[in-house]
């Protein structure tokens, strides 16, 4: 079986990235997975049903800012392989409060490099030749594209927010941890992940637990923003490829050729919700409103997932419109995860305005 006799660090494992990944290597593969999460306010352990316990899961609560910490953790288990998804990813939160993402997503990177580096070091034969670091990153390093055209692997850097600039800054550093040290490195850049266990701060929760309330539904600007959305269990499958068969060194972008504007996923979201629960008081898009846009609000993203087709053979398997049936049936049926979360204190005011 896949991976057999492996151990893979996933860090971040908590979050909704990080967590479909461990769901899918649990279910998909041999390998030994050890979740390392600082359990930050949208980690949620609730998102890893049937992990604790199952004999090829641990878990340890450990920030990747902390090298001895995590110097302890790769003597005790002795990885073959980092996959390494922990970051703080909110553009909007990275307006009002950008230390924690240079924190996190760049001195993190930076240590959890370091130690890597270290363990990698140590092995010796088969386990060093076959020891890998992956690094997941975002499209949002490649800026704002026009009305044509497409991010390649080739696409020159240009973060426009906090966020994506700590998030290329990280990528940068995996970069040269891999030409000046040899590490053996791999960097994936994703398009907009979307489907279950997302934490509600996100446009698509966001949108249905609103929907699901009969409140306003508030979208930045005039709407036409543009993103490329990928399911997120499509995601994981591509990252598992990238860790298993992915070339040293190179990078390589996942997205689903699900080019919508953020009004029409809205839209959308609304006659799913008329559908699986329909509101007394009529239609859910009569809640539809606009407010100020997000400062630097990039215009639009599209991946070319071209590379990770040809090569390691992916394709995402749910159409946009499969993918959001599938997503906004599961916030319908799930109400109590996301409920627990409200009721932890989660605020969902507006937050990002600089």
């Amino acid at each position: 079986m896949r991976l057999d006799g492996s151990t893979i660090f996933v860090t971040g494992g908590a979050g909704f990235i990080g967590s479909a990944v461990i769901r899918h290597l649990l279910a998909d593969t041999a390998a030994r997975i050890v979740n390392i999460d600082k359990l930050t306010y949208a980690a949620n352990l609730d998102s890893l049903p049937g992990a604790a316990g199952h004999p090829r899961y641990a878990f340890e609560k450990q920030c990747i800012c902390d090298g001895p910490g995590l110097r302890k953790l790769f003597e005790t288990y002795r990885p073959d392989a980092v996959m390494n998804l922990a970051a703080e990813s909110h553009v909007d939160r990275s307006i009002d409060a950008p230390a924690e993402f240079i924190r996190t997503n760049v001195v993190g990177t930076f240590t959890l490099l370091q130690e890597a580096l270290r363990h990698w070091r140590s092995l010796a034969g088969e386990r060093r030749a076959r020891f890998r670091f992956l690094h997941v990153s975002t499209d949002e390093v490649f800026g704002s594209l026009g009305p044509e055209g497409l991010f390649t692997e080739t696409t020159a850097y240009a973060p426009n927010s906090p966020y994506s600039a700590s998030k290329a800054s990280s990528d940068h550093l995996v970069r040269a941890w891999q030409k000046t040290y040899e590490l053996p490195t791999i960097v994936t850049n994703c398009s907009n992940n979307y489907g279950p266990y997302q934490f509600p701060e996100k446009l698509i929760p966001h949108m249905i637990i609103r929907g699901l309330a009969d409140e306003t539904l508030p979208i930045y600007g005039d709407g036409r923003n543009i993103r490329d959305w990928l399911y997120v269990e499509d995601h994981a499958r591509a990252l598992t490829l990238a860790l298993e068969h992915g070339r040293i060194g190179d990078t390589y972008n996942v997205g689903a050729r699900c080019e919508q504007t953020n009004l029409a996923v809205v839209e959308r979201i609304c006659d799913l919700l008329d559908e699986i629960s329909p509101s007394v008081a009529g239609p859910r898009r009569r809640l539809i409103g606009f407010v100020e846009d997000r400062p630097g609000h990039d215009r639009r993203y599209a991946m070319d997932a071209g590379k990770i087709e040809r090569e390691l053979g992916w394709r995402a398997q749910e159409s946009f419109e499969s993918g959001l049936a599938k997503a906004v049936r599961w916030y319908c049926d799930r109400r109590r995860w996301w409920r627990d979360i409200l009721d932890r204190g989660y605020q969902r005011a507006r937050i990002g305005l600089g």
